[in-house]
């Protein structure tokens, strides 16, 4: 499989913006660790980071014939881009949405996510093995 791996703002902070929530890896620490974890499945993975909403439209709409699966940590977009559900129910490319920490344990606007309606999933709470429960996920599915 060919991952596409999204990760919305502020998690190129990794390691340094609020540890005891985020964890002492870096983002560069996760990219690798989750290309590794593909490699071992005989699959890719190929991270991609952005601040900025349209950046990552731009990547969903990109993903399209091009990746099988997408995990995504949209960040604080999760609680308010309508455009990024948008993007995702546009294109035929499974989604499952990741949070690092368990949202429903945080401030009760982190509670709601709008754009977890277009996934087939949502992971929360298990720090960065989140994403490889969500890779899993799909490798399970081709098998």
């Amino acid at each position: 499989m060919n991952f596409l791996i999204i990760n919305g703002p502020n998690l190129n902070l990794l390691g340094r913006r609020e540890p005891g929530i985020y964890g002492q890896n870096s983002y560069e620490s996760l990219c690798r660790r989750l290309e590794d974890f593909a490699a071992a499945h005989a699959s890719t993975a190929h991270c991609f980071q952005s601040n900025h909403e349209g950046a990552i439209i731009d990547a969903i709409h990109a993903a399209q014939g091009k990746y099988d699966a997408i995990v995504m940590n949209p960040g604080a977009y999760t609680h308010y881009s309508y455009a990024i559900l948008d993007a995702l129910k546009a294109v035929d490319v499974p989604c499952i949405e990741v949070h690092i920490s368990n949202i429903h344990q945080r401030e009760e606007f982190r509670h709601k996510s709008v754009t977890a309606p277009a996934c087939v999933g949502q992971i929360c709470g298990l720090g960065l093995y989140g994403y490889e429960a969500a890779m899993g996920y799909f490798l399970s599915k081709e098998t």
